[in-house]
């Protein structure tokens, strides 16, 4: 069951990343052109929570380390792979939301969870 719920937050942060870039470019943020952002992010986000979960050993730091990489890496190549742009700036744009995104609720969950909630 925590696995399942761990990949529904980051797919549903991922899917959020991609319709925050496309707001913020001035496009819309419904079907199909957020599917076409988010895709590849979502697939690679999908991976990268899996392989957390095994590779993770339990400890939330290392799962959101390797979900976050395998979602920043895995998406923007495969999004070049379909033959869309990934420029530096996208990049690191990309990196930078994705960590405070994938890491940070992990983050925040671990506080929560210590205080007692």
């Amino acid at each position: 069951m925590r696995i399942i719920v761990t990949l529904a937050v980051d797919v549903v942060l991922t899917i959020v990343f991609a319709a925050i870039g496309r707001i913020s470019h001035g496009e819309d943020a419904f079907l199909p052109g957020l599917v076409r952002t988010a895709w590849p992010f979502v697939v690679a986000a999908v991976v990268g929570s899996l392989l957390a979960s095994w590779l993770g050993g339990g400890s939330w730091w290392l799962s959101g380390l390797i979900v976050w990489l395998v979602t920043a890496a895995g998406g923007i190549g495969l999004r070049l792979l379909a033959g869309d742009t990934a420029k530096g700036a996208f990049a690191l744009v990309t990196a930078i939301t994705l960590a405070i995104l994938l890491i940070g609720w992990r983050a925040l969950a671990r506080g929560w969870l210590e205080t007692g909630h």
